[in-house]
Order: structure tokens, then sequence, then C-alpha cells
């Protein structure tokens, strides 16, 4: 079973969040959010220098001589040297940075832009992979977009031919569980090329999207849900072992309601970090009891006081859909995002247990070693590792 997690760079600052913090004997691959892409010319780059290649840390001389990778990069770079199964991909778009996809994958001279920069970035850093977070390719995007994972295999494996351990470097993208999302796609010619697909099945509910207070990762039932999601991708062509479910490590509140199904009005007007959305391991809230849906496999909390429900995946809940992963032959598991759950140590967190229900860390799919390799970068410590 893979287990991939994402990390956010913005997570250093508020949440206190870093690299060393994330469980690695838990994990098989770390997707790293965002870079951006400038839609004038194409060129992808990180979004934060500062977190992402220029932070020191606790162990960081501000003496070394040379040109030095410092930031979150080198601290995952350190984490693939002690966990040499452990695979490190950059994610590309996201939510926010999407809209600059579509006039780059529609002009020839930008995809090689987007391209080359994007490896670029890849051989520099020490990394294994690109993930692809378009949200969402519509109309002819969906013919642009097969046409940018085509290039990005083609450069990704030419570049492999010139490491001396011959990696297959890994081409993921992050895609919907959205009918209207999936059929608007070219599953099947996408799938070419690319080693996973990560399902973000999360998001089906939430206040200022959903008529009814509801369930936002339910694997069954409803207008949205995860086996009708798998279903769609699996008779598109997509084979189950390419397919990551992905998670919640948060929660979505629905303020002044009855509970599921049930009319509301608002989010309640608190949350973790913005309002009505609360991270996992602030779950559930004083007063609030917690309960499951076992027909839909869907979890969540309320206030009768305060008649607040809010949705999200409970160990109970996790643990059942890491028997449906199981049971459904599907590659593994995907977490958004990291800061969210609670500590590995306790019964509480999530990602220890649906590893745990994998059959523990011995459970994951550890035999695909990492690259170490990167004597084209242009970081001193990188190349010399």
């Amino acid at each position: 079973m893979k287990s991939f997690i994402y990390f956010v760079n913005w997570a250093v600052y508020g949440r206190k969040h870093f690299v060393p913090d994330l469980p690695a004997e838990y994990l098989t691959h770390i997707l790293y959010a965002f870079a951006n892409i400038r839609p004038e010319t194409g060129e992808v780059y990180l979004s934060d220098t500062w977190s992402d290649t220029d932070q020191h840390f606790q162990g960081d001389s501000w003496n070394d001589t040379g040109k030095n990778l410092y930031g979150n990069f080198k601290q995952l770079y350190i984490l693939k040297r002690k966990y040499t199964w452990l695979k490190v991909l950059l994610s590309i778009g996201g939510w926010t940075y999407s809209p600059n996809f579509a006039p780059v994958a529609s002009d020839p001279a930008r995809r090689t832009r987007f391209v080359s920069s994007a490896v670029e970035l890849l051989k520099n850093l020490g990394l294994d992979g690109l993930d692809i977070d378009w949200e969402y390719p519509k109309g002819q995007e969906a013919s642009d977009y097969v046409s940018l994972l085509c290039e990005l295999r083609q450069a990704l494996d030419e570049y492999a031919l010139r490491v001396p351990t011959r990696p297959r470097f890994l081409l993921t993208v992050a895609t919907s569980c959205a009918p209207e999302n999936i059929h608007a796609m070219r599953v099947a010619e996408m799938d070419r090329y690319l080693d996973f697909w990560n399902l973000m099945a999360y998001d089906f509910a939430g206040p200022t999207w959903s008529k009814t207070a509801g369930h936002q990762a339910n694997v069954y039932g409803y207008q949205y849900s995860i086996d009708k999601a798998i279903e769609m991708y699996r008779q598109a062509g997509v084979h189950p072992s390419k397919m990551i479910m992905g998670m919640p490590l948060y929660g979505r509140a629905f303020g002044n309601t009855d509970g599921p199904a049930h009319g509301f009005q608002g989010d309640g007007g608190t949350g973790t970090w913005e309002n009505g959305v609360f991270d996992y391991k602030v779950l559930p809230r004083p007063g609030a009891r917690e309960y499951f849906d076992r027909q839909a496999i869907a979890s969540y909390s309320y206030d009768s006081g305060k008649r607040i429900m809010i949705t999200y995946d409970t160990p109970e809940c996790s643990k059942i859909k890491a028997r449906y992963i199981r049971d459904n032959s599907l590659g593994g598991v995907m977490w958004w995002e990291s800061s969210g759950d609670a500590p590995i140590s306790s019964d509480r967190s999530i990602v220890r247990a649906v590893v745990d229900d994998f059959g523990g860390q011995n459970g994951l799919d550890k035999s695909d070693k990492n690259c170490l390799h990167y004597s084209e970068s242009v970081y001193d410590n990188i190349r010399s590792s």
C-alpha cells in the first residue's frame, strides 16, 4: 500500500508545522504544495522561496561556502536520506493557482517552458516526481491537459536516462471525484502518462456550496460519493492500483442545523484558521458528540446546544475506509494536509489508524527506493550528497 500526504509550504508560519514533524515511517510519498505558474510564459516557479529554499533550521550553518539549499526542501532531502523509500513530489497548481494552467497548456511554447522549468526544479531540489493539481479542466482544456502530461512524461524519462540509477520519476495528478469533472477529462488518454491518480475524495459538502448539511467524504450514497467516483475512473480505464483515495485531515462546519440532510445557516462562525474549517486534531469540539453513518461510511460531530454539525473522518471511519481500499485493490491513501492530524503517537491519529489497518509500517510498499543522485543540481549540498 502507498501512503501519500500533502505538506503545505505555509504550514511553517501560523501552524508551526515543520518537515521533521512528518511521521515518515507511516508514509511512502510526500506531496509538497504548491508551486505556481506564470501564465504569460509557462514557467513553473516556487511560490514562497523563504519557506521553500531559504529558511535556516536547527543544524543549518550560516557559514557554508558555495550555493546551498536550505528551507523545507533541504529538510525533505534529509528525510529522503534517512528513509530511502520515501519519495518527494512537487505539487504544481492547487485551487488558487489553477487559473494559470489554461493559457499555458493551450500554447506549445508555454507548455515547453512549463515542462523544462518543472523538470529543472525537480533536479535542482532533489525530487522524485511531479504532481499536477489542475482544478478543473473543461472543454478544449481536457485535450491540452493530455498534451501537457505527455510532454512532462517524456521530459522526466529523458532526464532519468542521465541519472546513474535510472529512476522512474513519478507523474501524478490530484483529481476530482465530481462526475461532471471526471466526464470533462480525457481520462484514458491521461492515464497513459500517469503513475497515480490522487483522488480528492473530500469537500463533497460545505457551507458555501451545499443546499443542506451533509457529509464531505462519504464512501456511499448522496450526489457525490467515493465509490461512485472510483467506479467512473475504473470504467474510464484507470487500473485500481493507480487510484489513491484522498482523506481529509480537517472538518467542515454547518451552523444552525439539525444535522445531515437538514437545512443550515452559515458555518457556525468559528474555525481553526478560517471560519467553518477545523483541523481534525481539535475535533470534536467541546460539547459535541461524534456519530458514524454506517450506511454512507461517513462520520461527523454534532453539538445539539449550539446546533453545529462538523463533517470529518474519525479513526473508526478511517479504518473502514482503509478496508475499502484493500477490498477494492486500490493503490493506497492520500491525506490533505499533514498539519491537521493528531500526533502520530495518539490513538486519535488518522494516519496511524489507516496505516495500522494496512498492517502497520510493514504493510506499506517500501520496496521502491527514492533517488539520491542529482549531479545536475545547482545546489552544492544536493549535488555532492
